[in-house]
């Protein structure tokens, strides 16, 4: 059998990675704000790009359907985002950030941005090196 070391394995590593640094994020706005991982990240989407409909959050998101209903549904709840049904497309909820969910995303903001600061700083000259390796795998042609 052929030698394999999983830790070893770049596609093991990137998944590891990313799970601990979502991971450890999320400990700032589920300890402060209430909010979980996959509402964060509706939420960020939303911030980002405006009105969207819930197939364009799984897509660029990287979460499933209902991972993204449940956030979105609980978000509604909270009074942070509303839903409506794409005039256009009657398949299609569109969601997007209510006024409370804008304050909401004031106060996250600059705590996700300190905690960008603060693994770039670990990652030190590396840094700048891994965002481009990122973004090539991330916006690059499979391999």
């Amino acid at each position: 059998m052929t030698a394999f070391d999983l830790t070893r394995f770049l596609p093991y590593q990137l998944a590891a990675a990313a799970e601990r640094v979502s991971r450890d994020f999320a400990e700032t706005y589920r300890r402060e704000f209430d909010i979980s991982i996959p509402e964060w990240r509706v939420l960020a989407h939303l911030n980002q790009s405006g009105e969207v409909s819930v197939r364009d959050i799984e897509n660029r998101v990287a979460m499933d359907k209902s991972k993204v209903s449940r956030a979105a549904s609980r978000l509604e709840q909270a009074g942070y985002v509303v839903k409506r049904v794409n005039m256009g497309d009657r398949r299609l909820v569109v969601l997007s950030l209510t006024g409370r969910g804008r304050d909401l995303m004031e106060r996250i903001i600059p705590r996700a941005l300190a905690y960008q600061a603060a693994l770039m700083e670990r990652l030190g000259p590396a840094a700048p090196l891994m965002a481009g390796a990122l973004a090539t795998i991330i916006e690059g042609e499979k391999p």
